[in-house]
């Protein structure tokens, strides 16, 4: 029988499968495309949100935004190349957040309190943990219509 960290985690990995079809399906020659001057290119999304991983994981460390201080962006240190490269990269990070949603308890789910207040709320940890799925699949999504409007084949992501 599945506990509620194991549906968070499936629900993670469901998330993060298909997004990498997504990124995948994207031609190398097409990561740089952006549909206006004001949006992130293709890879610039990619990044933001492995990137955005790391990030919310120190916040749901220290229980807010404030612990973000201290935290230097190992992804700033290297140049995006390749979607395979970026998830390289990133999995030793990705491990790591798995595996701290693993060992949380339950009842932490709903009684630790993440203070965002810098961006208008506090919600709990389970709440925030919905968010940063959440906010993988809604830009995953956007992604999907870059890939409509430069008339690129789309994955089947509802497999």
């Amino acid at each position: 029988m599945m506990n509620a960290n194991d549906l968070i985690v499936l629900n993670f990995e469901e998330v993060r499968r298909r997004s990498i079809k997504v990124w995948k399906a994207i031609p190398q020659q097409m990561l740089s495309w952006k549909p206006d001057e004001d949006a992130l290119t293709c890879a610039e999304m990619i990044r933001h949100l492995l990137e955005s991983e790391f990030f919310y994981h120190q916040i749901l460390i220290g229980r807010g935004s404030t612990a973000l201080a201290n935290v230097s962006n190992p992804f700033e240190t290297i140049e995006f190349t390749t979607v395979d490269n970026e998830l390289g990269f990133a999995q030793p990070y990705r491990d790591q957040f798995l595996s701290y949603i693993k060992s949380i308890s339950s009842s932490d789910l709903e009684n630790i309190q993440i203070d965002r207040s810098d961006v208008g709320y506090v919600r709990t940890l389970g709440d925030m943990l919905m968010r940063i799925a959440y906010h993988e699949s809604v830009h995953t999504g956007q992604l999907l219509d870059y890939m409509r409007t430069m008339r690129i084949d789309r994955p089947k992501i509802w497999d």
